[in-house]
């Protein structure tokens, strides 16, 4: 994946965004939870490219992956 994440704490508190842009990994994906295509996406956010979809959904497999989960009782 090319490196289209990026953090900045001046735009949207740190939360991460795809770099050149104010549009966030979360609006990404809440975007695709909705229905919505990546194709979808980048024709209704002209400043995103499908590699931009994909990068977020990337990110967003890893940060999942690396969660861990602690069970209590």
């Amino acid at each position: 994946m090319e490196n289209r994440i990026t953090f900045n704490p001046k735009i949207l508190q740190g939360k991460p965004i795809i770099k050149g842009t104010r549009i966030s990994v979360e609006f990404i994906l809440e975007l695709l939870a909705s229905g919505m295509t990546p194709e979808d996406i980048a024709k209704e956010y002209p400043r995103l490219k499908l590699r931009d979809v994909h990068a977020a959904l990337e990110y967003a497999a890893k940060t999942v992956k690396r969660e861990e989960i602690i069970l209590t009782r």
